[in-house]
């Protein structure tokens, strides 16, 4: 199995059992001892989801009672890591079940003392689903905890698309209901905080790009020494689809350029392989231009169609009658996240979000690559 999946195996279970009777007395946990020598070709969150239901059969089954045993269980230094996050899971099932009339504010802040052991971002979502308002409520006075890992709880846990979780559709649905957790969490002193504030705001970029744009201008009017960062990497989607008000507000306002058709080392690549390219910008305005260069890869589709991909090339300052040249090699390797189909591409430059004269060439598996020109320097 992978490394990841390993990352609970049964020793990590041992330990919890330990932990658990521990801080609950009297409490056996049969049904987890089990689970040890159940993990072989279960994925990570397979091995969670064991976990977890094997703690809700060992488990009093009421939610006050087990958040008693899992605070408890704080005390122990030893319970940190993977072995957290079904402990996590559990609670916010109890929780979401309970006819105790707080168990749901006091399962989120039971979240928040468990996330600096090992975030609870995952299990959050579920009660975010459950109720949105109801949990915003309390997780908006998270912006101000002493403790970091809590403050990024805040941002993380409620992005959109956050990576592994479920999702909670009434966040897309309502992309402004996240916002006050943002604004005020942008100029945290801790970069984690911050990066989680960028990514929280890029994944609301997918749906309301204008409004995300909005919030980075009054951040911009209020700004630290890591706020154009936290800019700059919360509006990158939309820098490389050329969203206008994004260029501007990073200061890649349009421009007079002549941009020269990319020129290619190869007419044809075999996968693997590579495709080295180089074109030419220059700037025609009377004034210096600040330039956001990318490239735009067209790939070809299973079905025939294309689709595209916008890749960062980097960002350059031009004189009045100025040229630069800008060069990449970019690799065409199979990967689980990027599966590549023989066919014709077009590679095209995109500068300050407007795309120039394209090149094409054709991806293949079973004929060696052409040699077009020599990029020397490339």
């Amino acid at each position: 199995m992978g490394v990841m999946n390993e990352l609970i195996n049964p020793q990590v279970v041992r330990s919890l059992e330990r932990i658990l009777a521990a801080a609950a007395p009297g409490g056996s946990f049969p049904h987890l001892a089990v689970t040890a020598g159940q993990l072989e070709e279960l994925s990570l969150r397979e091995r969670t989801d064991l976990l977890s239901r094997a703690l809700l059969a060992d488990l009093p089954g009421n939610y006050a009672a087990t958040a008693v045993s899992f605070r408890r269980a704080l005390d122990d230094p030893d319970f940190t890591g993977w072995m957290v996050w079904p402990v996590t899971e559990t609670a916010a099932t109890l929780a979401l079940v309970s006819p105790e009339t707080h168990a749901f504010e006091d399962c989120l802040s039971l979240l928040a003392e468990l996330t600096p052991r090992l975030t609870a971002e995952f299990a959050i979502r579920r009660l975010l689903a459950a109720d949105l308002d109801r949990a915003l409520a309390l997780i908006q006075g998270w912006t101000n905890h002493p403790d970091w890992h809590v403050r990024r709880l805040a941002s993380e846990g409620t992005r959109a698309y956050l990576p592994w979780a479920i999702r909670v559709p009434e966040i897309t649905e309502r992309p402004a209901a996240t916002l006050p957790i943002l604004d005020a969490l942008y100029r945290d002193p801790v970069e984690d905080v911050r990066r989680s504030v960028a990514n929280h705001l890029n994944d609301l970029a997918r749906h309301a790009p204008d409004e995300v744009v909005a919030t980075a201008a009054r951040w911009m009017a209020a700004p630290d020494a890591n706020t154009p960062r936290v800019v700059r990497h919360g509006l990158r989607t939309l820098l490389k689809k050329a969203h206008s008000g994004a260029l501007e507000l990073l200061g890649f306002p349009p421009a007079s350029l002549a941009v020269t058709p990319p020129r290619l080392d190869r007419t044809v690549v075999e996968l693997p392989g590579e495709l080295a390219f180089d074109f030419e910008v220059t700037n025609n305005g009377p004034a210096e231009a600040r330039l956001a260069v990318d490239y735009v890869v067209h790939y070809a589709k299973a079905n025939g169609r294309r689709a595209e991909k916008v890749f960062k090339l980097g960002t350059a300052v031009l004189g009045p009658g100025e040229s630069r040249r800008f060069s990449k090699r970019h690799a065409f390797r199979q990967m689980t996240t990027r599966v590549h189909h023989p066919g014709a591409h077009v590679l095209e430059p995109q500068v300050n979000g407007v795309r120039y004269a394209p090149a094409e060439f054709l991806v293949r598996t079973d004929a060696a690559a052409a040699p077009l020109a020599d990029l020397t320097g490339l």
